[in-house]
């Protein structure tokens, strides 16, 4: 059971704000403030704006720890008093936390590498490792919440989040804890970072036109949008979270796990390995596949990633594709990374819990390719029963989860 939900995205700071920037249509997307880009062909990215640290930590604590680790925990400390759950020496073994990142702490490669170059060995802070390691995120939550079961971390690229909440969902399916603190995190919207996407050619450079630029399924596409942020959901065994009355927002009732075993950064032909874990997922599931009613789709917003997913779509579904609405929440909020697939997993459930959907925004150029029900640049009233979420990464990594809404009785 989903019983808790924080969020730190570059379109709002917690649940509330989130979904109705999400709802509204509102892009994250804008000029990159971070560092000067004069001499970069890529000036924009979804940075998170108004993020307080010093609501969840003290100003000495912020040099310890990279960035990201400190919006994992912001979202963390969300999610738990969302879930209204405590955390005390007689729950604290049966309590876990599995909260990964795709790149871990770049912000501070980068600035404690000139330290090395610049002043010499001996001024490099003593806190570089554990500042940036990608497991930090997971074990500060841990320290900081009294959360003494399974501690672990997931790194598969762009599936991350989606990775470390299935695997959650497998930590207590197994009877290793009730309660799993899930999710993933990132912030590596740096220079090297910029530098190196824009090398590969995969990031929009729609500079004059920033809110613009992430268009996912659009026949002018041109790239991914950089985003950062954090999501955690709390996740509950059914009995314990209903014997301390949980407010429950949805059940995990599917989880999928493929790989393409293709290429490094490019799907398979056709989507095939996508289509292979919607599939597995819906088999966890029990279902079949015209009873999912929406898909919050991976949708990069890159010309053949997009066609891959909608190819895997069609592969899967059938007829039924064309009945299903699909919406790419990376339209608003860019890419996430490391923490896309929790964020859009949050997304996923507060749909369930609304019967909202959130629109593809920038869909203006319909691409023959592409010809599903995209939620075009409007949100949409529907009741979702069962949702999908989408998350394809680098390697050929894929990770798929089905959200149910729950009835109880």
């Amino acid at each position: 059971m989903v019983t808790g939900i924080g969020v730190v995205s570059p379109v709002g700071i917690g649940v509330s704000e989130f979904w109705h920037s999400l709802s509204a249509g509102i892009s994250g997307v804008g000029k990159i403030t971070r560092f000067d880009t004069a001499s970069y062909p890529v000036k924009i990215a979804a940075e998170v704006k108004g993020f307080d640290p010093l609501r969840y930590l003290e100003k000495k604590d912020l040099r310890k720890m990279d960035l990201f680790i400190q919006y994992a925990l912001g979202a963390a400390f969300m999610a738990v008093e969302d879930s209204r759950l405590e955390i005390t020496p007689n729950n604290g073994n049966r309590t876990g936390v599995l909260v990964g990142t795709g790149i871990g702490g770049l912000w501070l490669i980068e600035e404690q590498h000139k330290v090395l170059l610049d002043r010499g060995p001996n001024r490099v802070s003593p806190h570089f490792i554990p500042a940036l390691i990608a497991n930090l995120a997971s074990g500060q939550i841990s320290i900081r919440l009294g959360a003494k079961g399974p501690n672990s971390c997931v790194a598969t690229a762009c599936a991350t989040g989606t990775h470390a909440i299935g695997d959650s969902l497998q930590i207590i399916k197994r009877g290793a804890a009730d309660v799993m603190i899930a999710g993933g995190c990132e912030a590596a919207i740096t220079p090297l970072a910029v530098a190196g996407f824009s090398s590969m050619r995969a990031l929009s450079a729609r500079n004059d036109d920033p809110e613009k630029a992430s268009r996912p399924f659009d026949g002018k596409r041109d790239g991914f949008v950089m985003g950062e942020g954090a999501g955690v959901l709390i996740l509950e065994e059914l009995n314990h979270a209903l014997s301390r009355g949980a407010p429950i927002y949805a059940e995990i009732s599917g989880y999928g796990m493929s790989g393409d075993a293709y290429h490094i950064t490019a799907t398979s032909p056709g989507g095939e390995g996508a289509a292979r874990c919607m599939q597995t997922a819906l088999e966890d599931a029990g279902i079949s596949p015209k009873e999912i009613d929406y898909i919050n789709a991976h949708g990069t917003s890159t010309e053949y990633n997009d066609i891959a997913e909608t190819q895997a779509i069609k592969s899967v579904f059938g007829e039924h594709a064309y009945q299903l609405a699909v919406s790419s929440n990376k339209s608003m909020i860019g890419h996430l990374l490391g923490a896309a697939g929790a964020v859009e997993a949050a997304a996923t459930v507060l749909s369930i819990r609304d019967g909202l959907i959130p629109p593809t925004i920038n869909y203006e150029h319909p691409d023959p390719e592409c010809d599903l029900d995209y939620v075009p640049n409007r949100s949409r009233k529907a009741e979702v029963r069962y949702g999908l979420s989408n998350s394809f990464g680098f390697g050929g990594t894929n990770a798929c989860l089905i959200f149910k809404r729950f009835d109880q009785g």
